[in-house]
C-alpha cells in the first residue's frame, strides 16, 4: 500500500475522539507546540486505542519542530537516542514523547530503548549490539548488512513521516488545531475492520526492522486484529532476521508482549507465527519435543494469572515472568543430572544460571531479574520441605512472595504438594502466636500434615527427590 499524497481529512463531527480523553499533560504539550507556531498531532496508538474506546497507556507526539526546538519550549525536556532522536517531555511519572516528522523509511516511533541502562545489567551480547550501532555517527541513515534501519535522523514532512509508519491503524494523526483525524492510508476502514495491514511491501518493512514482527505479534494479540494475508505470509519466513536485533530492543518488546495483559495470547500468537523460536528458542525447543507438557499447562497458567494482575491494577514482575518463562528449560537441565541431586542447591543454582545463560543469548534481561529468577527455585526446596522456627525466617526472604506465588502454582498442577502450599497461605494468614504453634508442630520429616502426595507423578519416588521443579513429559 502506498500513501497518498494527501490525508482524508475526518472532521470531529465525524469521529469519536474528545479531548476528555486525552491526557492532560500531552494537551499541555500539543497546545504549547502549537502556540509556538508549529504543528502538533497526536499520533501512533493513542489515536487507534481512542477510536477504538480504549484508554491508551501512553500519548506520542509529532511536531515539525526539530528536537533542539522542542527542548527551548519545555523545561521539563530531555533529548534522548542515537537511531532515532527524540524529546521526552517529563510530568512527574508521566512521560510525553514528542518525534519530529520524519523522512520515508526511518523507524517507528518508540522504537528505540530508553538509553539510561544500569551498566552492571548490561550483557556481552547487548555491548557487542551497541558497538554496531554507533559506528559512522555522521551518517544521517545507517544501514546494516540486512537491510535494517540503524540510524535515521533525517526530517520531513508529515506527508513522508506516514511512511515511517508500520501499520495502517497506527498512521492515524489527531490535529490539535481543529480536533479533526488525518488518514493517508485508510487506517480508520482498517479499525474498522479490526485487521492489521503494514504500509508498503510487507518484506521490505520487516527487512528494515525486524521488529515490526514482534509489533505484529503483540498488536494481533492485545487488539484481536487480524493480520491480513499480505503481511501475515513473511511473518514465519523472515522470523530469522529478529536474530540480528539488538537484544536490549528484545527485553523491551518482551516486556510489552507479556507484562501488559495479554501475554498468555501473545505467547499463543507468537507460537503460531514461528517468532517464539528466535526470540526464546530453548523454550520453545522445549515446548516441541514436550507437547502439552504439565510445564505448558503452568505456563499457560501463568501468564493467565499476570493478564488478570494487569487488568486490576496489581504490580507484576518480570522477575516471576522469566521464572515461568525457564520453567521447562530449568527442569531439563535439573532432570539431566543423576536422580539423587535434583534437590541440590547446587544443581538448581546450576540449572537456573543455564537456563538464564542460553535466555540471554537473544534476550538481554537486566540482572536483577535474573538473580530473582535463581532465588525463587532456590527457595523452592525450603518451602517445600518447611524446617521449624527456620520457617518463620523463609517469611521475611526479599523473594518469598514470588516464590510462594510459584510454589501454588506447582502445587496446582501437582508439580508440588498441595498440603505444603496450603500450609504455606495459612501460615501468613496467621497471628504471631498461631504462626509458632504451626511451626512447632511440624512433622520432624518438615512435613505439614501427614504423609506427602505425590501430586502428578508417575510412579514413587522417594520424597527427597521431590524438592525440585518436575515436569510432566
Amino acid at each position: 500500500m502506498v500513501p497518498a499524497s494527501t490525508a482524508n481529512v475526518i472532521a470531529r463531527s465525524d469521529h469519536s475522539i474528545s479531548r476528555n480523553h486525552i491526557s492532560p499533560n500531552a494537551l499541555r504539550v500539543l497546545y504549547r507546540l502549537r502556540e509556538g507556531g508549529f504543528q502538533a498531532f497526536l499520533v501512533g496508538g493513542c489515536v487507534r486505542d481512542l477510536l477504538l474506546g480504549l484508554e491508551p497507556k501512553d500519548f506520542d507526539v509529532v511536531t515539525d519542530a526539530l528536537p533542539e526546538q522542542v527542548k527551548r519550549l519545555f523545561r521539563n525536556c530531555r533529548l534522548v537516542g542515537r537511531r532515532f532522536r527524540l524529546a521526552h517531555v517529563f510530568f512527574g511519572r508521566e512521560i510525553i514523547e514528542v518525534a519530529t516528522f520524519r523522512a520515508a523509511t526511518a523507524p517507528e516511533q518508540g522504537d528505540e530503548p530508553l538509553p539510561d541502562s544500569d551498566p552492571e545489567d548490561e550483557t556481552p551480547e547487548a555491548d557487542a549490539a551497541s558497538e554496531v550501532e554507533i559506528e559512522d555517527e555522521d551518517a544521517e541513515r545507517l544501514l546494516d548488512e540486512h537491510g535494517r534501519i540503524l540510524r535515521d535522523n533525517v526530517y520531513g514532512t508529515i506527508d513522508a513521516d506516514v511512511w515511517r509508519r508500520d501499520f495502517t491503524a497506527n498512521s492515524l494523526y489527531y490535529n490539535i488545531a481543529d480536533f479533526s483525524v488525518w488518514d493517508y492510508v485508510g487506517g480508520v476502514e482498517d479499525i474498522k475492520a479490526r485487521q492489521l495491514r503494514l504500509i508498503g511491501d510487507p518484506e521490505t518493512r520487516y527487512r528494515e526492522d525486524p521488529v515490526r514482527m514482534l509489533r505484529a505479534a503483540r498488536f494481533e494479540a492485545k487488539l484481536d486484529f487480524e493480520i491480513e494475508p499480505g503481511s501475515r505470509e513473511p511473518l514465519e519466513r523472515l522470523a530469522p532476521l529478529i536474530d540480528n536485533v539488538p537484544p536490549a530492543r528484545l527485553f523491551d518488546e518482551t516486556l510489552k508482549l507479556f507484562l501488559t495483559g495479554h501475554g498468555l495470547r501473545s505467547l499463543e500468537v507468537l507460537r503460531r507465527h514461528g517468532i517464539l523460536a528466535h526470540l526464546f528458542p530453548t523454550i520453545d525447543a522445549y515446548f516441541v519435543a514436550h507437547p502439552g507438557s504439565l510445564v505448558e499447562k503452568l505456563l499457560r497458567q501463568g501468564l493467565a494469572n499476570t493478564d488478570e494482575r494487569v487488568r486490576t491494577d496489581k504490580p507484576v514482575t518480570p522477575t516471576f515472568l522469566f521464572a515461568i518463562l525457564f520453567y521447562g528449560p530449568i527442569a531439563k537441565a535439573i532432570e539431566a543430572t543423576p536422580p539423587e541431586r535434583w534437590h541440590d542447591l547446587r544443581t538448581i543454582l546450576d540449572a537456573c544460571e543455564r537456563a538464564v545463560r542460553e535466555g540471554q543469548s537473544h534476550v538481554a534481561i537486566p540482572k536483577r531479574f535474573t538473580l530473582g529468577v535463581r532465588e525463587m527455585f532456590m527457595l523452592q526446596p525450603r518451602l517445600e520441605h518447611p524446617r521449624g522456627r527456620r520457617a518463620l525466617r523463609v517469611l521475611e526472604h526479599p523473594r518469598f512472595r514470588a516464590a510462594y506465588d510459584l510454589l501454588l502454582l506447582r502445587a496446582q498442577f501437582g508439580l508440588a504438594s498441595q498440603d505444603v502450599a496450603k500450609w504455606w497461605t495459612q501460615l501468613q494468614e496467621a497471628s504471631g502466636d498461631a504462626r509458632g504453634k504451626m511451626v512447632d508442630d511440624l512433622a520432624p520429616s518438615g512435613a505439614p500434615s501427614g504423609p506427602r502426595r505425590e501430586g502428578g507423578r508417575r510412579g514413587g519416588r522417594s520424597r527427597r527427590r521431590r524438592r525440585t521443579p518436575r515436569p510432566a513429559q
